[in-house]
């Protein structure tokens, strides 16, 4: 059994592989390794929701392009396949919208951290958006109540700006958005 457990670990897998899952459970591939995604907790479920509305309205107002939440799969290669909790591609872009995913770099991914992702979407999935070009990439912290913009810059992401619960988030790459971040965090 510990034998099966450690070849699980060591085997790189596939988009073909990852496709032929078939329990219920969330599931990312990265730099070729399988990992599983927890559903998320009640809050991040809130922010989630109350991010995706106040920028689905602000996205079709303005006719920039569309809006997807998880778990919807980016294909960035065959050995990385994400499901970012919100992304965005905008309307010149929508292409890459297949029948199935997403395939390459949104313009803009928003992770909501949680328990178990902060290591996976501070450090790898930042890493790995940065090397497929995201342009631009939310992090948002329930727990300090902030989100952080990163903007890409030569291939890596410089911070932007990090904005508090009392703050009015803005947009480098959406003009004319503001986001009253009271209102994403309070309950």
């Amino acid at each position: 059994m510990a034998q099966i457990a450690a070849e699980k670990r060591t085997k790189k897998y596939t988009y073909e592989d990852y496709c032929k899952i078939s329990d219920d459970k969330r599931y990312e591939l990265i730099n070729g390794e399988l990992l599983m995604t927890p559903s998320p907790i009640t809050r991040h479920q809130r922010i989630s929701g109350k991010l995706e509305f106040i920028l689905r309205r602000f996205l079709t107002e303005n006719n920039l392009g569309e809006l997807f939440d998880a778990p919807y799969d980016v294909y960035f290669d065959n050995e990385n396949v994400v499901q970012p909790d919100l992304l965005f591609i905008s309307k010149d872009r929508l292409h890459i919208i297949g029948e199935k995913n997403v395939q390459g770099a949104p313009d803009l991914v928003i992770e909501i951290i949680s328990e178990n992702s902060a290591y996976r979407d501070m450090v790898l999935k930042k890493k790995l958006y940065a090397k497929f070009g995201v342009k631009e990439y939310w992090i948002v912290i329930p727990e300090g109540e902030e989100i952080e913009i990163y903007t890409l810059k030569d291939n890596t992401y410089q911070l932007y700006k990090a904005y508090g619960k009392d703050s009015i988030l803005e947009s480098p790459l959406l003009k004319g958005l503001k986001i009253g971040l009271m209102d994403i965090f309070c309950a």
